[in-house]
């Protein structure tokens, strides 16, 4: 932790016992409000409410399938524990696909009331790549209440997307909320345009979303208001369509002037423009400083500077010092031969160019004619959502020990503020004297070498694809062209593998050189040779592996040697 470099052992030992005595006070019990829906996970997954899916979900990229085998737990958190008692539900898997789901017992309408969701998060080991959002989840038309339980996926339909989520440039906290279009009956998701930025980090954060049935909205984070807007203004796609459209049968014509200017046809170059006149002259009225040292050299040998002990003339040569400054000169206006300096030219114009004036067949602009929109629609009450059957959390995250707790979907915002006091208020600063730290700052852990980058940046991708292929391809293209050529490369491998591609393999002759000993030398010359005597090699070979093969065939190689050379600088 940054806080923790900066306090003393004895600090942190003084800052964990407070912490510790805090604790003690404070005992976990479950609150006596009464909302809609309140979850603070007192019972394990078996005895809850809580399902876990067992469906399996297919990757937008690759069309590869998953089963949803990422562990839950209901339990207390390990890192800087808060409250004794307080358990919450834990996603325990790490690089793993994760879906748990609950249903109301009775549908929740939130049509011409406030809908308020807030629930905790708590980032045992930060976030890497992933997301820590809930999704309220659509109840079905039939009433029947919505497919979930171990059959939810990512494919379930939900109402209201909402949360945290991280990845490489992705940091935003998600407000999405589906949209049916009362023309064609299809469901859009809208986007909230510049979301707040999460809290990222290793203590519990606080998250809330209240939207208003005058279509307004407010994001707080840890209580505290981090983004307002309107349903109407601030997504995208825009919840009602234009009512006016270009006019797709209309074309500009061909008459059409949308130039505004053109050369003067009647300029001419004046007669006194020099385009040969330089940039630069020279200053004629320079004259040299008086205290200018012109026999004097801008650098010097380093007086300081003494010729290394391992130096060795015959082999490094003459040892020279290196060369400083000249502190002369540094007191001087300048050292060495002095010239007049260059000064900008008054009479430079530069190459003439034809001035422009007004077009006076300009037109302006062209744009196409508007046409009504055939479908246009107007919501002016977006804020009436379709009934919302449950709650689901369905997660793929390189990063585990992600904890819940504490759920409100409701109605009242001062509930929903009284229940953050007892739950929220009360645990943070306990977290917070056991992490050494009264300040909020993020902890964002950015990768290190190029191979996390890369995998990041992989993860990333995945992570968009998961809300919208055609944007991750457009938002990182060279991300899809890698994965694409890699696919590629993949499959030309496994082809020529197995012999599908390419031309059977050529089979090479192969020859075996005999080294021959040299013939001894006739007896008047030279001794004879004995059997033990070796000839050398006219020419030293390249490589190890040339010298061994000639030496084990009984020819002697002359060692090289090796010269080194040292400038005066080593």
């Amino acid at each position: 932790m940054r806080a923790q470099s900066v306090v003393s052992a004895a600090g942190t030992g003084a800052l964990m016992l407070a912490a510790s005595a805090a604790a003690e006070q404070v005992v976990f019990k479950p609150t006596s409000l009464n909302a809609p829906f309140i979850e603070q996970f007192t019972e394990s997954i078996p005895d809850s409410r809580w399902t876990i899916s067992r469906a399996t979900k297919q990757t937008p990229v690759g069309d590869e399938t998953f089963s949803y085998v990422g562990q839950w737990a209901i339990e207390e958190p390990e890192v800087y524990p808060g409250v004794p008692g307080d358990r919450g539900l834990v996603l325990k898997t790490k690089a793993a696909h994760h879906a748990i789901s609950t249903l109301f017992p009775e549908p929740l309408d939130p049509k011409g009331k406030p809908l308020v969701v807030q629930y905790e998060v708590k980032l045992q080991k930060g976030l890497e790549c992933g997301g820590a959002y809930i999704k309220l989840l659509t109840e079905d038309e039939s009433g029947e209440g919505l497919r979930a339980g171990e059959d939810y996926t990512d494919k379930t339909p939900f109402t209201i997307m909402f949360g945290p989520d991280k990845c490489g440039s992705t940091n935003k906290v998600h407000f999405i909320f589906r949209h049916q279009n009362p023309i064609t009956g299809e469901w859009e998701e809208k986007h909230l345009k510049n979301p707040p930025a999460p809290k990222i980090t290793k203590t519990t954060a606080l998250y809330t979303l209240i939207v208003n049935p005058d279509q307004t909205f407010e994001i707080l984070i840890n209580d505290e208001s981090a983004r307002k807007g309107s349903l109407l203004e601030d997504f995208t796609p825009a919840v009602n369509p234009p009512k006016e459209i270009d006019d797709p049968e209309d074309f500009k014509p061909e008459s059409w002037v949308d130039l505004a200017e053109i050369d003067d046809p009647d300029a001419t170059k004046p007669d006194d423009w020099d385009e040969d006149a330089p940039l630069m002259i020279t200053d004629t009225d320079a004259t040299k400083p008086a205290d200018w040292l012109e026999n004097e050299p801008d650098t010097i040998p380093d007086p300081e500077a003494e010729k290394p002990d391992e130096w060795d003339d015959e082999e490094d040569g003459d040892w020279v010092p290196p060369h400083v400054p000249n502190p002369k000169c540094e007191e001087a206006a300048g050292c060495g031969p002095w010239s007049q300096p260059k000064i900008k030219n008054p009479n430079y114009k530069g190459k003439w160019s034809v001035p422009k004036i007004a077009n006076p067949a300009y037109k302006g602009p062209w744009a196409p004619a508007q046409i009504p929109n055939p479908a246009f629609f107007e919501d002016l009450h977006p804020s009436d959502f379709t009934k919302i059957a449950g709650i689901g959390i369905e997660l793929w995250t390189m990063t585990e020990d992600i904890l819940f707790d504490n759920i409100l979907i409701g109605h009242d915002v001062d509930q929903a503020k009284a229940f953050a006091k007892e739950t929220f208020h009360v645990k943070k600063p306990i977290e917070k004297e056991a992490e050494g730290s009264n300040e909020d700052d993020d902890e964002i852990e950015e990768p290190s070498t190029l191979v996390d980058k890369i995998r990041l940046k992989v993860y990333e991708f995945i992570h968009l694809c998961g809300f919208d292929v055609a944007q991750a391809i457009k938002q990182m293209p060279e991300v899809a062209a890698g994965l694409a050529a890699a696919a590629f490369t993949l499959i030309g491998m496994l082809l020529a593998l197995f012999g599908f591609i390419g031309s059977a393999p050529t089979k090479v002759k192969q020859t075996t050189t005999t080294v021959k000993k040299a013939p001894a030398p006739a007896p008047a010359l030279a001794p004879a040779a004995t059997a033990e005597t070796k000839a050398v090699a006219p020419v030293a070979p390249a490589g190890e592996e040339e010298r061994q093969a000639l030496e084990d065939a009984g020819v002697e190689v002359p060692a090289l040697k090796k010269r080194t050379t040292r400038s005066a600088n080593q």
